[in-house]
């Protein structure tokens, strides 16, 4: 037979680029009145007095150092988004850069554009900002809270009640281990939300340590509202020894405005011993890039220093 020729085989067409869809990733400049803050998560949108965990203020030095900058060179790094489908796009990472750009009266800013569901929307918030320095314990709280709340959504047993506490363990120190924390840690940090806000305030300026906190945050709200009642009477701040004692009587259904009063008052032991400041007051002498680490470093310096002086002055008399 004579020798046939196998068809040839055609060339495949070049593949075409296909259209992006909602469900990839892609970085477009978007006009500032198209963006709108997180909305907050479904179970706590209720509870939480903001939305999302992070605070934007315009006082504060690293908002003001980011501003600063945005108004010089513009927005270098994208923020991150989600289609929102009432309209525009909701900021899921990016809140700072947002209000810098207002600031310097931009037009628009570079975002990611992604789709994501409610939980991954609250993983990536949560986990873009918690290993910043300026976190405040308040934040950080709600940050926790948020990312226990999304475990428990996806099936994880979080609540204190469940048979399968073992399980509920391990998921909190997944979570944990995942941030940096431990599970307890973790836990810790999201009880601080039970905090009333005028308790809270002060946690985050300094007034009140964690380890007092915590069990500040097992009382009732009206207890705490006694704590306060206590504090305003005595003009003190509770100690951890305070702190525990109250939270002792609470879990005996015994506390009273007087029995606050009376623990508060009390003349602290080591009150003699210790010498506080508040951030805000060191801000004034140092600048503002300066964290809490650096400022405790230099006055220990300035203090040497300083002692080393007058031992050569004394010397001299």
């Amino acid at each position: 037979m004579p020798n046939e020729k196998s068809p040839k085989k055609r060339d495949k067409p070049a593949a075409r680029a296909a259209p992006l869809t909602e469900q990839e990733e892609r970085i477009v400049r978007i006009p500032l009145s198209e963006l709108h803050p997180f909305k907050g998560y479904p179970g706590l949108r209720d509870i939480m007095p903001r939305r999302q965990p992070y605070q934007v203020r315009d006082d504060d030095p690293i908002m003001q150092q980011i501003a600063a900058t945005v108004k010089v060179r513009g927005v270098r790094q994208p923020g991150l988004v989600r289609p929102d489908p009432e309209g525009g796009y909701e900021i899921i990472a990016g809140h700072r850069r947002y209000r810098a750009s207002e600031l310097a009266e931009l037009a628009d800013m570079p975002m990611i554009i992604r789709s994501m569901t409610d939980e991954e929307a609250v993983t990536e918030l949560v986990d873009s900002n918690i290993q910043r320095e300026d976190v405040r314990p308040s934040e950080r709280a709600w940050a926790y809270r948020l990312r226990l709340e999304v475990a428990k959504h996806q099936g994880a047993r979080t609540d204190l009640t469940s048979p399968q506490i073992a399980a509920r363990l391990r998921s909190d120190d997944e979570i944990g281990k995942s941030l940096g924390i431990s599970g307890d840690t973790l836990r810790r940090y999201a009880s601080l939300t039970n905090l009333v806000p005028p308790l809270m305030k002060l946690v985050d300026e300094g007034e009140i340590g964690l380890s007092t906190a915590y069990p500040l945050a097992a009382l009732t709200h009206d207890e705490q509202r006694m704590v306060l009642d206590g504090m305003d009477y005595s003009q003190n701040m509770p100690s951890l020894s305070q702190a525990q004692r109250i939270k002792k009587l609470s879990q005996q259904k015994a506390l009273t405005v007087e029995q606050a009063r009376e623990i508060l008052s009390e003349e602290k032991k080591d009150a003699q011993d210790k010498v506080t400041f508040t951030i805000d007051t060191l801000h004034k002498y140092f600048p503002r890039s300066y964290t809490p680490k650096r400022m405790q470093d230099t006055i220990i310096r300035l203090l040497e220093a300083w002692q080393k002086k007058r031992q050569r002055t004394q010397g001299r008399d």
